[in-house]
């Protein structure tokens, strides 16, 4: 496999990336320039650290500059969106873009988020969310990308947890609109208790848990807290607990969760997946996933 840090680009090299503010904690360019090189590709994928104030100028600069596509990540997954041409129908349902790709200089925003955490699911629990109920620790963009496309693969209830409950009550009413029951719960509730022991997964999508910056989902957090976003005695087979943070890798909640004997998925999974879609959108191409998870396991191994 040719060294993905020593390949020789031509003049002729397509380039994508990524913008975000900051951006320099990204693990997508080791995903995709690995895969880049694992394929023999003339193509290159780099980091451009844009502040919120620049951003419409940035996405112009990209267009100009014939860049092939972006990935999108904090602050301008919804800020982006007046900026580009078109949405497909999942950007517009989630109302974020994750994915930009350039057609002939026409910007079509896209969102991979929902459909990586899908298959991140499916590979760490074998999990169909068909008829299945659901508890969302959060009510953030990630929560609405995890929401929409859980309603939409089926999910029959979906409860949505969060500190600011009318934020949860607006996602809620999101949920509704895609044919699944919703509620909205405060975080520590008893309602929230009875809740996870009615459902078959939790997913956990706030920053709580992030040792330092990082992403989840290309995301950003603080300090990690010693104990999980909820009380460990909550979490009873045959619950599966997801954790979209993967900087750590083990969170307090997955740890909580393996200790109670449940099966957990854990953030990473997303990451590699919605990257692996992005990859297919703009190249045409079917991504080594194989070769980008190693490339990301190697860097979250190092403690990257």
């Amino acid at each position: 496999m040719p060294d993905a840090r020593a390949r020789d680009l031509t003049g002729e090299a397509a380039v994508v990336g990524i913008i975000g503010w900051p951006v320099a904690h990204s693990l997508s360019p080791l995903m995709h320039n690995r895969a880049f090189a694992h394929l023999d590709m003339n193509w290159v994928y780099v980091p451009f650290a844009v502040r919120p104030e620049n951003l419409e100028a940035a996405v112009a600069g990209l267009r100009a500059l014939s860049v092939r596509g972006f990935n999108v990540t904090i602050p301008h997954k919804t800020a982006i969106i007046p900026f580009l041409d078109q949405l497909t129908p999942a950007a517009a349902a989630i109302g974020a873009v994750n994915t930009v790709i350039n057609r002939d200089g026409w910007l079509v925003g896209d969102n991979t988020d929902g459909l990586g955490f899908l298959q991140s699911l499916w590979e760490g629990a074998e999990f169909d969310p068909a008829g299945s109920r659901v508890v969302i620790l959060g009510a953030g963009g990630a929560a609405r990308a995890v929401a929409v496309t859980l309603a939409d693969a089926g999910a029959t209830r979906i409860v949505v947890a969060n500190r600011t409950v009318a934020r949860a009550q607006e996602l809620a009413s999101v949920v509704r609109s895609r044919g699944a029951q919703a509620e909205a719960v405060p975080v520590g509730s008893p309602l929230l208790e009875d809740e996870l022991a009615a459902a078959d997964l939790l997913v956990q999508t706030t920053p709580a848990g992030m040792e330092k910056a990082g992403m989840a989902g290309e995301s950003s957090g603080g300090e990690a807290p010693a104990a999980p976003p909820v009380p460990e005695s909550w979490l009873r087979p045959p619950l599966i607990v997801c954790d979209i943070v993967y900087t750590p890798p083990e969170t307090p909640l997955l740890a909580a969760a393996r200790r109670r004997g449940l099966r957990v998925v854990p953030g990473w999974g997303m990451l590699l997946y919605q990257g692996a879609a992005a990859f297919e959108r703009w190249t045409g191409r079917p991504p080594p996933v194989a070769v980008m998870r190693d490339a990301l396991l190697e860097a979250l191994d190092a403690g990257r």
